[in-house]
């Protein structure tokens, strides 16, 4: 079989292995849309849905994970083709762990119909929709940066990732006043705080994608750097 032959197998792998990468990520990214409107319309059956969803996620986790074993084995790659297949088995792991974020959220709007508290919820429901929507937001983004191997748009998901922070401290005050002016909001106060906690996750790892793709395009560690010194380094 030719080298030229071999080259063009391997390229059609590296472009599968990237398209069921962002097959998955566009699963969670519904997955996460659909946890909080769950939450927001405290919907059982919805709740039910992300769970089901979180059994595909993790599948297509192992599915990729293996095939990306079976490619380094086989063909040993060298350079930006090795970075690449390495930083999609950390993206993978991101995206499981965005999905685990969206079960808890489901989990916790099953136990609040279950324990009848939703019904009595007068929360900052709201504000959590808000938060999602800009973690949501990232993830697309950086899903997007992901297809293009696109570094200025990665550099971008990690500049916005403060905009999520400030909205989770934000809300975090908005909860406390809430248990300290009713007692009786406590319980689901404090299971909206771990919600909340959820979606800011959800930003963290959008946040570590846009990390690795920097990696594949420039070969640079950019991880535990602020933003400005990311830039510096990847002009």
């Amino acid at each position: 079989m030719s080298n030229k032959h071999l080259s063009t197998q391997f390229d059609n792998e590296l472009s599968g292995i990237s398209t069921r990468v962002l097959e998955m990520g566009g699963l969670v990214e519904s997955q996460v849309a659909q946890a909080v409107h769950a939450l927001s319309t405290f919907s059982g059956d919805v709740a039910t849905q992300v769970l089901k969803a979180e059994e595909r996620v993790n599948a297509m986790e192992i599915e990729i994970d293996r095939d990306l074993s079976t490619i380094i084995a086989r063909r040993q790659p060298t350079a930006r083709d090795l970075r690449l297949l390495i930083a999609v088995s950390k993206t993978i792991a991101n995206l499981e762990r965005i999905g685990d974020e969206a079960a808890r959220i489901a989990r916790t709007v099953q136990r609040l119909l279950n324990s009848g508290m939703s019904s009595r919820l007068r929360l900052p429901v709201a504000d959590l929709e808000f938060e999602c929507e800009l973690a949501t937001r990232q993830l697309r983004k950086v899903l997007d940066a992901f297809a293009r191997l696109d570094v200025d748009a990665a550099v971008d998901v990690l500049r916005q990732d403060d905009q999520i922070d400030q909205e989770f401290d934000g809300l975090m005050r908005k909860l406390i006043t809430y248990m300290m002016e009713d007692p009786r909001t406590i319980s689901s106060a404090i299971d909206l705080v771990f919600v909340a906690k959820a979606i800011e996750r959800v930003g963290d790892h959008a946040k570590n994608l846009a990390e690795q793709i920097i990696y594949i395009v420039k070969g640079t560690d950019v991880r535990h750097n602020p933003v400005d010194t990311v830039e510096s380094l990847v002009r």
